[in-house]
């Protein structure tokens, strides 16, 4: 792998939070941004990182099913599926059983990159969770969000997180 390249984290762009059991029409006006910003890395010859919320059918019994008492994810739905909208090619995917990922970290972490860009969905959760979580593991690494390739639960909990993350010295564009 060559040294210092960037690196796209495309968070849960999956049918079960785009026009799924957790969609919304903000998440659906994303898709071709995503598709865009997929693109334009891999003409630069970067890399491009995918999560996958993932979840088991005893969701419901969980902390976070208790919380959220909608079954989204389930591991082998279509639901869990990444949008066919969106081709991941060979990417790696990462399945993460929670909102943010300490797999993700410890993968990322050794990678040699210059900066790291964080897209998908949602911002006010998976997005904002994952941002901190590499902010922590990874300070002196620039770590950006695009917002147009972004949507959160409501528009006004989008928009929280963006400025929660700019806080906490994650560039917002």
């Amino acid at each position: 792998m060559e040294q210092n390249k960037k690196l796209l984290l495309v968070i849960d762009m999956q049918n079960d939070f785009i026009d799924g059991a957790l969609g919304t029409k903000e998440a659906e006006k994303i898709v071709e941004n995503v598709n865009e910003k997929i693109l334009e890395y891999r003409n630069s010859n970067d890399i491009v990182v995918f999560t996958r919320d993932t979840h088991d059918n005893d969701y419901l019994n969980t902390s976070e099913g208790r919380n959220l008492p909608v079954k989204h994810c389930i591991k082998g739905t279509e639901g869990w599926q990444i949008t066919s909208k969106i081709d991941v090619k060979g990417d790696k995917i990462i399945d993460k059983p929670s909102f943010g990922s300490m797999e993700l970290a410890e993968y990322v972490s050794k990678l040699n990159i210059s900066s790291i860009e964080i897209i998908g969905l949602c911002t006010d959760i998976c997005v904002i969770s994952n941002a901190m979580i590499l902010k922590a593991k990874l300070p002196e690494v620039n770590i950006s969000v695009d917002s147009s390739c972004c949507a959160g639960v409501t528009k006004e909990s989008h928009e929280n997180a963006l400025e929660a993350m700019k806080m906490c010295q994650i560039e917002i564009k």
